[in-house]
């Protein structure tokens, strides 16, 4: 099943999350080469988050733990939900 990762409150400064980004993005380039990560990226609206959708629970939880945005408290809310994608 599918599953959604909510990053929300961001209350780490810009450089915060620039010194993070290299190590962020390595993570997210090794989870889209091995197929697990459909999408991903910032709201539109800066300070609202992000969002990033898996092909399964196992594949969220595993960037979760590596991803240094969650790891290093950038944001103050992760939540991971299984989600039933209707159009498959």
């Amino acid at each position: 099943m599918k599953t959604v990762v909510l990053y929300e409150n961001p209350e780490s400064t810009m450089e915060q999350f620039m010194d993070a980004l290299p190590r962020h993005q390595a993570v997210e380039d090794q989870f889209v080469k091995e197929g697990k990560v459909l999408g991903i990226g910032a709201f539109a609206n800066p300070g609202e988050g992000a969002m990033a959708i898996f092909i399964d629970k196992i594949s969220a939880e595993e960037f979760v733990k590596q991803d240094p945005f969650a790891s290093e408290n950038l944001y103050t809310k992760v939540t991971i939900k299984e989600w039933n994608d209707e159009m498959k």
